[in-house]
């Protein structure tokens, strides 16, 4: 096919069948399979299946070359999968039913991308070194999650290997950040670094760039949350950024994504057609934006809403509102096996503490710091005045929507404060 990617010389179209057909045969096998409690040696199981293309006893006949497909852990991500919510006819359903969507690459990694039809999961390929890393990860990883499924960190729901012509793809399955049903009037993928982290001229010219940490100052004077948000915002960042560290993972970035509902209202387009819409009851627990900062990890707290598909909502400075989807990814590199050579030659051209790739424990700290204060910031509660306090505040020059100063009167007359902390704030809605 012209002009079709390849990927290991195999071609996309083959890739995405070979995925379908092995995802639908072992988890399919795994029913058969009853339920259990994890153990340390299913982390580290390999099941492996030929499928040739004129088909056998266990496998279906099809129209690509013959491949071996191989599951990692199958019993680890089966749990993985219950703890969200998953039931695997759903999850066969969402990867094998309709064709999968071909991503254009966001990132430099070379790696392809596939969305399923339903929006639910990304499946990327991965090299190597990153599933290996990702098999030695699966332990912490089953702990941190068993201690709070609500985390920002990537959601795997299973790795797998397609072997053909003497190549190995390897494939992670992961939850989608950003949903298609959604507009992102921006995107960035931030590190809070600053050497380099511009977008270049080619991927700004892209229908849909992916800005970085110098852009974002650049178009935004952050993103304002009311405090209960933002608190449990932050509080969720430290807990990711403190388990990425104790694994000694760094070089991770944040991938936000920015839907500005005024500006929907403006354009006069529709956020998306009914039909693609993703339903209310989605299939994966935690998975949006809002659900995965809320509570304490028991189901069913936190509703995904026609009206915000489970983004986190927010304004800017300007008070326009805004629907927030973000999530950490690129989380499987190792800073002591990948990263240690391109950190030495990058200090010495360049002031160390500002390089992207630094030792974890000052990566995640400067991480938080850049999220804390540039990207996210807090609303304090706006304050309400008596028509008698408004009246008054207008006869004294304090015009409806200006900033309160220090020099405002500090109480209403019935005694409630109206100074405001934030100097974002003004005294009128």
């Amino acid at each position: 096919m012209s002009g079709e990617k390849t990927y290991k010389k195999t071609t996309s179209s083959t890739l995405k069948g070979a995925i379908q057909l092995g995802i639908g045969y072992t988890v399919g096998n795994l029913t058969s399979k009853p339920d259990r409690d994890v153990l340390m040696q299913d982390f580290y199981v390999v099941e492996s299946v030929f499928l040739p293309s004129e088909g056998s006893n266990l496998t279906p006949a099809h129209h690509y070359p013959d491949f071996r497909f191989k599951t990692y852990a199958p019993l680890a991500f089966r749990y993985f999968r219950e703890l969200f919510g998953i039931k695997p006819d759903d999850y066969l359903y969402s990867i094998c039913n309709e064709p999968l969507i071909e991503l254009s690459n966001p990132g430099a990694s070379g790696s392809l991308f596939y969305l399923t039809s339903d929006d639910e999961f990304i499946i990327k390929t991965v090299q190597h070194k990153e599933a290996e890393f990702l098999q030695k990860l699966l332990p912490g990883y089953y702990m941190n999650l068993n201690q709070n499924p609500r985390t920002l960190l990537p959601k795997f729901y299973g790795l797998y290997c397609v072997q053909s012509g003497g190549m190995n793809i390897r494939v992670v399955v992961m939850n989608n950040v950003l949903p298609r049903s959604v507009k992102m009037h921006y995107k960035y993928d931030l590190k809070g670094s600053t050497y380099k982290r511009r977008a270049s001229r080619k991927e700004r010219e892209k229908s849909c760039p992916t800005y970085k940490d110098l852009d974002f100052q650049d178009m935004h004077d952050g993103l304002y949350f009311d405090t209960e948000t933002y608190n449990a915002l932050m509080k969720t960042l430290q807990r990711d950024c403190r388990v990425l560290e104790s694994f000694k993972i760094m070089d991770y970035s944040l991938l936000l994504g920015v839907h500005v509902m005024d500006q929907t209202t403006k354009d006069g387009e529709v956020v998306d057609a009914a039909a693609d819409r993703r339903p209310i009851s989605q299939k994966v627990l935690y998975s949006t934006a809002m659900e995965s900062i809320q509570g304490d990890g028991k189901a069913g707290e936190a509703v995904t809403t026609d009206d915000t598909m489970g983004g986190i909502p927010a304004r800017t400075h300007k008070d326009e509102k805004l629907l927030i989807f973000l999530g950490i990814i690129d989380i499987l590199q190792s800073y002591r096996f990948i990263k240690k050579l391109e950190h030495s030659w990058k200090a010495l051209v360049y002031d160390g503490d500002s390089v992207s790739v630094h030792r974890p424990g000052f990566y995640a700290n400067r991480f938080l710091k850049f999220m804390s204060t540039r990207v996210f910031r807090k609303i304090h509660s706006k304050c309400y005045l008596c028509g008698v306090c408004m009246f008054s505040l207008c006869l004294h020059g304090f015009l409806p929507g200006a900033l309160v100063s220090s020099h405002s009167p500090k109480t209403c007359c019935s005694g409630s404060p109206i100074v405001c902390v934030s100097d974002r704030e003004s005294v009128f809605h």
